[in-house]
């Protein structure tokens, strides 16, 4: 808590000094490595912005430039970026990757999203919650959707570490009928081992954490927030229709925003999000999107 703690009001200091046009070098003469095997708009911007503006230079490795454990294994790459640069910034699929990275090389590595986590996007979310809230002890945030994606299981990490009233709100599962003529199960809650060791955390800062399929979840909420409903790379999985039938009930509307009984319930999203504008409605209707 205390290092998110830090890093929140350092964030705080680095927002404030930007728009005052201050200019930082905290960075100056550093190279930062920027691996993406996933595309990406606004972790890619953020990470080569936030470089320059503090007088480094990002240095982008998409997809076609570096393979790690392909081409190349996670401990070779490591020790042969360390050398060059900085610091490591990593997007892509495998979390093991990552956590390798942060093994073998040892300048410091940052996760900008693997398919278990995404942590700097919690840091961002959480800061404009603060700035909204005035903290986030207490907060009462309800993420609603795909209960097991990325994104909710950072949330779930973060919330418990900061003291917060957390709640997964989704449907427990769906299924569909394989190539095989089998029926396939697929649970869409957090894993039971993620689950536990929040709770864990949870008992000692106070915080609490809920999974639950009952959309009266959302009453009294301060935060609702949720994430497309199928993550990149599931685009093309079986079963893809049922699992959209299934969380259809757990789209944020204006009746879900209503039912929090708080008119000043903030709504979230981590981004990109489907919401009409001529992409079809799906987490998040397009009167929600850009209501005010």
């Amino acid at each position: 808590p205390e290092e998110i703690a830090y890093l929140l009001e350092l964030s705080a200091a680095l927002k404030l000094k930007k728009k005052m046009g201050i200019k930082g070098d905290l960075l100056e003469g550093k190279n930062i490595a920027l691996i993406f095997e996933k595309p990406s708009t606004r972790t890619r911007c953020s990470f080569t912005v936030a470089c320059v503006d503090e007088g480094g230079h990002p240095e982008y490795l998409g997809k076609n430039d570096i393979q790690l454990g392909k081409k190349e294994s996670v401990a070779d790459t490591a020790r042969v970026l360390e050398r060059m640069f900085d610091g490591i910034e990593f997007r892509g699929f495998s979390h093991d990757h990552v956590e390798g990275l942060a093994k073998y090389a040892s300048v410091p590595i940052w996760n900008g999203l693997t398919d278990f986590d995404h942590p700097t996007q919690v840091l961002a979310d959480f800061l404009t919650i603060q700035e909204y809230l005035g903290g986030l002890g207490g907060v009462r945030f309800v993420y609603t959707g795909d209960g097991r994606n990325n994104m909710a299981n950072a949330l779930m990490i973060g919330a418990a570490k900061m003291g917060m009233d957390f709640v997964i709100l989704a449907p427990k599962s769906y299924s569909y009928t394989d190539e095989n003529g089998k029926n396939v199960a697929v649970s869409l809650f957090p894993e039971e081992e993620l689950t536990a060791y929040c709770r864990k955390i949870a008992e000692e800062t106070g915080a609490s954490i809920t999974i639950t399929d009952d959309i009266a979840a959302v009453e009294e909420a301060d935060v609702i927030y949720t994430d497309v409903w199928v993550s990149m790379g599931e685009e093309n999985n079986p079963g893809m229709k049922e699992r959209v039938a299934a969380l259809k009930p757990y789209q944020v509307n204006m009746e879900m925003l209503e039912r929090t009984g708080n008119p000043d319930v903030l709504f979230m999203h981590c981004l990109p999000a489907f919401h009409g504008a001529g992409l079809k409605e799906e987490e998040v209707t397009d009167e929600v999107f850009e209501s005010k």
